[in-house]
């Protein structure tokens, strides 16, 4: 069983974001880039099932510039088998990521794509559902639990009113939410081991794929500044600064 997943660089979680003086973006100048948080609990899923002898080849694929390597390199040193960069300087949107995962999908032929629901950067929450609709496969989004057998993918999904199991044929799509797992760090062992695994570079020609985007960034800004909270001595207290200060109630 070959499973994909799909890994995006991100701004690291910890480090607080910075806008550029002219508002024109976020600045990525000197900062610390990771793998999206919810791609690296994919990736830990993946390597999991490649564990219990469900999987028997992991395969990264990152979209972006040569830099993106970084992580594909990091998910490799967690356990993944090889990787695929789709080179290019352009900032896709989701649905022309869509369509690059799609390529890789035909070419790959994967029995299982593990995505992270979102991205910490865009906030989308929508390649995945893309990429099902474009590939014709069913889809399992917001998985908090993943069992593999008989050829069908049993996804636990978290949902308004609370969880959800639906039964997946495989091939299939899922989308992976924070309470799927805890994902490892990498071992300096494993780290070395990850400089000598495969990683190809393909372009979005070769794939077929113009990468556009429909959306355009006017101008970004930073949340605005809140004032500090303060202690109140009673409920009293509380209650009329609430009616006197807040003036909500």
């Amino acid at each position: 069983m070959k499973i994909l997943v799909a890994v995006k660089r991100v701004i690291d979680y910890n480090v607080k974001v910075r806008v550029k003086a002219d508002h024109s973006d976020v600045d990525l100048t000197n900062v610390k880039m990771a793998i999206n948080p919810f791609c690296e609990i994919a990736v830990e899923e993946a390597v999991r099932l490649k564990e219990k002898g469900v999987a028997t080849e992991i395969v990264v694929v990152s979209l972006g510039t040569k830099e993106c390597q970084e992580q594909i390199r990091t998910a490799l040193a967690l356990g993944a088998d090889r990787g695929i960069q789709v080179e290019t300087d352009e900032n896709p949107g989701s649905l022309s990521v869509a369509k690059l995962l799609k390529a890789i999908v035909d070419e790959e032929k994967p029995d299982l794509v593990i995505l992270g629901k979102q991205s910490i950067d865009s906030d989308n929450n929508q390649t995945g559902q893309m990429l099902a609709a474009l590939s014709g496969l069913p889809q399992g989004t917001f998985a908090s639990e993943v069992t593999i057998e008989d050829g069908k993918a049993s996804v636990t999904r978290e949902v308004d009113g609370g969880l959800q199991t639906v039964s997946l044929s495989l091939p299939a799509i899922v989308t992976t939410d924070l309470r799927l797992n805890e994902p490892r760090y990498a071992s300096l062992p494993n780290i070395m081991k990850a400089k000598r695994k495969p990683l190809d570079v393909k372009t979005p020609a070769d794939l077929g794929v113009e990468v556009t985007s429909s959306l355009n960034t006017l101008k970004v800004e930073p949340p605005a500044e809140r004032s500090a909270g303060i202690r109140v001595g009673s409920v009293d207290e509380l209650i009329e600064k609430l009616k006197t200060e807040a003036k909500v109630i």
